[in-house]
């Protein structure tokens, strides 16, 4: 835990996770202060859980979130009057850098700017920004840092991007903002919650994976302005680009469903969609002799529409394989109307479905959990129209949260009337603003959001961004390729590689991998092909099966 001191009654840090409530309760905190929205990432424990831990060690907790980059005078008098309560207090936000702006804002009327800034940077944060906002100056475009090319996120998306970018042109001056110091192989996760791969096989740290001749900046990102071709970071420092690339990934909205946030990670109640939360799937699935098991799924667009079912395969599997499937009864809950959207998958699906005897229950979405009473409200539609909530109890439920585009992204002006990054689904290019591009989950293109898709599209945006810069009016197009590899046992996997409307799109002869059948070749290339290929390929701008072709401009 890497705590810094601003005085000696405040200190603050990045996530807090609440085995490390105890480290700072022996420090003498009394009070702890959350400036960070649950939901911003896959590896956050929920305030609910941090505030849960604190009780233990009678320490206070308030929930104080700020959006990243929009920390108000308001926010900063509230946690000012936060400080004045007495006694020692550790607050904490991504980084610590959302903390310390309140405290330098808290502030203005008590300290000298010089002093805010220089407690502020022996600490490690830059004030610099919030210096000028003190002293009401605004900031000198001409004079500000400026970037060829810009990626906001370095997920497997924008870390791609800037290595195919510098492939094709190793002199162009890239910069990477992403605030988060692990990096993580998420669609190791559903492998995780199964057993088959620990949660430290899925973790790099993010320095280590930068490409040379990119500089990283570890900072979030506030705010867009695209007519001064500029991005705000957290602290309102600005950042100048000519070309800029968004790839900021997806938020899972843990709040969107009813009590989920004050019960997951117990109760029985998990997800493979966070790091530290696989680990108790697997927990579960293995203690579990009896009972009721539920598979939740919510209404689309989703990261990896196919790890829901994912989780309840495997799980099958593991009791089917040690005789305890007779006794547990699997039901998995589908926002949608079908079982998967490419219509030639399903029937091997079913079969599965059938083999585990799980019960199907489509349009029931999941509202509401009371984990202490271990059940799970669905809205669904009667016959005559109307919506009705039904509940069910379970022993355990695997929930897939509803998803949509990180806040700083919705509230900008380069997103569509649902809140995503409007793009040309081929050109990836932002339809409005022609120095733009997008790709990965935050983009608006009709793609399933998988990695597989990433891998195919940072390419596509590299060389249409060398395209650009080089004036050359030939473009690279996006199939709408994605890949789902359906875990359907351990050891077999149905392989769904498909494109726009649903076109199969095979990397391999059928001959070698049907993926319309179950087969022992794609779970190899799962567990032992994909990962590799990920970390010392994909991230490292190789473009193996993915190099995409010159065509004109239409």
């Amino acid at each position: 835990m890497n705590i810094k001191i601003l005085n000696p009654n405040l200190s603050v840090s990045a996530q807090l996770l609440s085995s490390e409530i105890g480290e700072l309760s022996e420090r003498g905190v009394r009070a702890i202060i959350c400036n960070r929205p649950d939901g911003e990432g896959a590896d956050q424990p929920l305030f609910s859980e941090i505030q849960k831990a604190a009780a233990e060690y009678d320490i206070q907790c308030h929930y104080l979130p700020v959006t990243t980059g929009k920390v108000s005078d308001k926010d900063a008098t509230t946690f000012g009057h936060l400080l004045n309560n007495g006694g020692a207090i550790h607050a904490y936000c991504r980084s610590g850098m959302r903390s310390t702006t309140l405290w330098a804002l808290s502030q203005a009327e008590k300290l000298a700017l010089a002093d805010i800034v220089a407690t502020a940077k022996a600490a490690g944060y830059d004030m610099s920004g919030v210096a000028a906002r003190i002293a009401g100056k605004a900031g000198d475009l001409d004079a500000l840092r400026s970037y060829d090319v810009v990626i906001v996120g370095g997920g497997a998306a924008g870390i791609s991007t800037a290595a195919s970018l510098l492939s094709r042109d190793a002199s162009l001056s890239i910069a990477i903002i992403d605030p988060a110091d692990k990096h993580y192989y998420q669609p190791g996760w559903t492998l995780v919650g199964a057993g088959v791969f620990t949660p430290e096989q899925t973790m790099r740290d993010m320095a280590s994976l930068i490409p040379k001749g990119t500089e990283w900046i570890k900072a979030a990102v506030a705010a867009f302005d695209p007519e001064s071709n500029t991005v705000t970071l957290e602290g309102c420092r600005l950042i100048k680009y000519t070309r800029l690339v968004v790839a900021a990934g997806i938020k899972l909205n843990w709040d969107g469903i009813e009590g989920l946030s004050e019960t997951i990670g117990r109760n029985g109640v998990t997800s493979n969609y966070r790091y530290d939360l696989a680990p108790y799937t697997w927990e579960l699935v293995r203690n579990l002799q009896g009972g009721r098991a539920l598979f939740t799924q919510p209404p689309m667009p989703i990261k990896c529409a196919g790890a829901p079912q994912k989780a309840m395969y495997l799980s099958g599997d593991h009791w089917f394989r040690n005789q305890r499937l007779h006794k547990i009864n699997i039901e998995f809950y589908n926002a949608g109307a079908v079982l998967f959207g490419v219509a030639a998958y399903v029937p091997a699906l079913m079969k599965y479905v059938e083999k585990y005897q799980s019960a199907l229950k489509f349009n029931h979405k999941l509202v509401r959990i009371d984990g202490d009473k271990k059940t799970a409200y669905f809205e669904t539609s009667t016959a005559d129209g109307n919506t009705e909530i039904v509940s069910r109890e379970f022993d355990m439920i695997h929930v897939c949260p509803p998803q949509t585009a990180p806040d700083f992204i919705r509230s900008s002006p380069l997103v569509d009337d649902a809140g995503w990054v409007d793009v040309d689904q081929n050109t990836l290019r932002h339809k409005r603003y022609s120095n733009i591009w997008s790709l990965g989950d935050v983009a608006n293109a009709p793609n399933a959001k998988t990695a597989a898709a990433a891998r195919m599209q940072a390419p596509v945006v590299a060389a249409n961004i060398i395209a650009d810069i080089r004036g050359n009016h030939q473009v690279a197009h996006y199939n709408g390729y994605g890949s789902c590899p359906l875990t359907v046992e351990r050891g077999k996997i149905v392989l769904a590689e498909f494109g726009y409307g649903g076109k199969l799109l095979p990397s391999f002869p059928k001959w070698l991998v049907d993926g319309t059948k179950p087969s022992r070749a794609a779970w190899f290339l799962k567990e032992k092909l994909l990962p590799p290929i990920y970390w010392q390929g994909m991230l490292k701008g190789k473009e193996w099966l993915v190099k995409p072709t010159m065509n004109d401009e239409a």
